[in-house]
């Protein structure tokens, strides 16, 4: 799969970004690059090499809860490109 401008247009407007000529191409190669890694990933060899379950022997290691600060309601909604009151509005992604 490549990608092209005109996906890139969709995504932008999935995503309700506002880019611009170069931010586009600069994405759409971006975004080739990511997608010819992975490519490059799916045809290595993995034949004799031992599937890995966990990263590391630790399991379940807890950490104690403590109270730390959090974003602030109107920080997070300052740079929302729309929103409603207390809420981010976004397009419907389901349907009923």
């Amino acid at each position: 799969m490549k990608i092209n401008l005109k996906l890139i247009d969709k995504i932008a407007k999935l995503s309700q970004l506002n880019l611009n000529k170069e931010e586009k191409i600069k994405m759409e190669k971006d975004l080739n690059k990511i997608l010819d890694f992975v490519d490059e990933l799916n045809n290595l060899n993995t034949e004799d090499v031992e599937p890995l379950v966990y990263i590391n022997e630790e399991v379940n290691k807890l950490r104690k809860d403590e109270v730390s600060e959090h974003l602030k309601k109107e920080n997070a909604l300052k740079n929302a490109p729309v929103k409603d009151s207390d809420y981010f509005k976004v397009p419907r992604v389901v349907k009923k």
